[in-house]
């Protein structure tokens, strides 16, 4: 697939680099950094480059078709864009420049209850798919009115994020004394503390016609549990690392928790994955759609809505190359022969996905 000449940005690692350039100190170390050790984020990468590919060969893939499903409905590429706090600190609109990115190509985004423009102005802001993520900050009857207000807005489907009852401690910024202006906006953190199951059923019983997601389930206990009370999408998820250190790796976690829900909810991932192979991995081992997040906010940084624009389309263009050199024409028809485990070549960090990034240069880390 041809690249546009006109376009500055060729690989998604000039992406990282432009991002890292306009960003303040503070800003980038929010974006790129993690909890404590930083452990959990760099299991996200090694879990994705501990699995290597097993490709066929002298098949007819002169047409590919790379297309994916949201709840059952056809979409671009299967892919969604993470909710991600405070996305005014990377693009002077906050989300909604992602929000039309994602609308005009084709996909969907997950606004984050943290990031502005807010939940109406979102979802105006583009004419795809969206879902409402939310952190608990109120009683019963603040969630229900937000909930109301959300489903009254459009959006498709209603998501809880559920690792966050303890809010950790990111060293980056505490080391450098940088307090995000979200978290000075942010009161009412015992709300989330408190979240519970119960929570989750009064939730389903008050709105049952709502798609309810959970974000942040971890093992396939919790997963089970999410679809004995009757949750539509399990969304596999250790915030980016950022939240419980030692965690493991989103992709070690994924085939634990679709066994668990064994077809009765769709599985969603998020957790490193920020190229074209990551996409491909993860839907072969289960998931209906993956989560990006860091990466967009690298091309919204970068160039704002054009930049997430070029970003899905350099996106299209791997999983393309990725599904036609592996010999088949859609992600229907691969299953777990085309994985293989294998060590990783690199030591496992937040960019060791870009190995054309300067990785001896603490300042991409």
């Amino acid at each position: 697939m041809s690249q546009p000449e006109d376009s500055p940005f060729q690989t998604l690692h000039e992406f990282v680099k432009e991002a890292k350039g306009r960003l303040s100190p503070g800003n980038w170390d929010y974006l790129v950094g993690a909890t404590e050790t930083e452990t959990t984020m760099m299991r996200n990468r090694a879990a994705i480059d501990s699995l290597a590919f097993r490709p066929r060969v002298l098949r007819d893939v002169s047409k590919i078709d790379f297309s994916g499903r949201f709840l059952g409905k056809p979409i671009t590429l299967p892919v969604m864009l993470a909710p991600v706090g405070g996305l005014e600190n990377f693009d002077p609109e906050g989300g909604a420049p992602a929000g039309r990115a994602a609308g005009d190509y084709g996909v969907p985004i997950m606004v984050s209850s943290v990031s502005m423009p807010g939940l109406e102005p979102m979802a105006q802001a583009g004419q795809g798919p969206k879902v409402f993520q939310l952190y608990v900050r109120g009683d019963w009857n603040w969630i229900e009115e937000v909930s109301q207000r959300a489903i009254g807005a459009g959006y498709d489907a209603f998501c809880m994020t559920v690792d966050t009852a303890i809010y950790s401690r990111r060293e980056r910024d505490i080391a450098k004394r940088f307090v995000k202006p979200w978290r000075v906006r942010a009161t009412g953190q015992h709300f989330q503390a408190a979240l519970n199951w119960d929570d989750v059923k009064r939730w389903k019983d008050r709105f049952p016609d709502t798609p309810l997601a959970l974000k942040g389930i971890a093992t396939a206990e919790d997963a089970l549990l999410a679809v004995e009370h009757g949750v539509e999408v399990v969304y596999v998820s250790n915030h980016g690392g950022r939240q419980l250190d030692h965690g493991r790796g989103s992709l070690d976690v994924l085939p634990e928790v679709v066994k668990a829900v064994g077809g009765r909810a769709k599985v969603w991932v998020d957790g490193g994955f920020v190229r074209g192979t990551d996409i491909v991995k993860a839907i072969i081992l289960g998931a209906e759609l993956v989560g990006m997040g860091r990466m967009y906010c690298y091309a919204l940084a970068a160039a704002g809505e054009a930049g997430v624009a070029r970003m899905f389309r350099i996106l299209q263009d791997e999983v393309h190359g990725v599904l036609g050199l592996l010999g088949v024409t859609s992600f229907g028809q691969l299953d777990g022969s085309y994985l293989h485990p294998v060590a990783p070549v690199v030591q496992p960090h937040v960019h060791s996905a870009f190995p054309l990034t300067n990785l001896t240069d603490p300042g991409y880390r």
